[in-house]
């Protein structure tokens, strides 16, 4: 009987976040798509790891003008989703810190090479777009978040 392999348990994190175009009256979302093995577009909300000598809001902002092109302003933090995956050799249990933003500009750019697509969302579309449902559920704090601004 072969034996079971141990994998190593890893903790990662990493930082992102909705943000908005509130300039436009649809209030879209900068979102971004990654193919799958099946060939599948998923979208979700842009993040990534968090670099050493980062704030969790440093790299959220960081992370999204990389992914999407957009420069954005912090407004408050959105919630936090934790899961667990296999790697190659490892199990990792991954954090990551979402907040919320408004665009500052507005040009989508697709040039990170881990991003196949990047689309403005309308916001009453994204539970429809978004692929993970932990995603989606952050969306309902918006609304109270935003206030006057919604």
């Amino acid at each position: 009987m072969p034996q079971a392999r141990v994998l190593r348990s890893v903790r990662e994190s990493s930082a992102g976040g909705l943000v908005l175009n509130l300039n436009h009256p649809d209030r879209p979302a900068a979102v971004i798509g990654r193919y799958d093995r099946k060939n599948r577009l998923n979208w979700s909300l842009p993040k990534g790891h968090i670099e050493a000598g980062e704030t969790r809001e440093q790299a959220a902002l960081r992370e999204v003008l990389e992914e999407t092109g957009i420069q954005s302003q912090l407004i408050a933090p959105l919630g936090t989703i934790r899961f667990w995956f296999s790697a190659t050799d490892k199990r990792i249990q991954k954090t990551v810190y979402h907040f919320l933003l408004l665009a500052q500009t507005f040009e989508l750019s697709a040039e990170d090479q881990e991003i196949d697509e990047v689309a403005w969302v309308p916001y009453l579309d994204l539970k429809h777009r978004l692929r993970h449902d932990d995603e989606i559920k952050l969306l309902n704090k918006v609304p109270g978040l935003l206030g006057d601004l919604w």
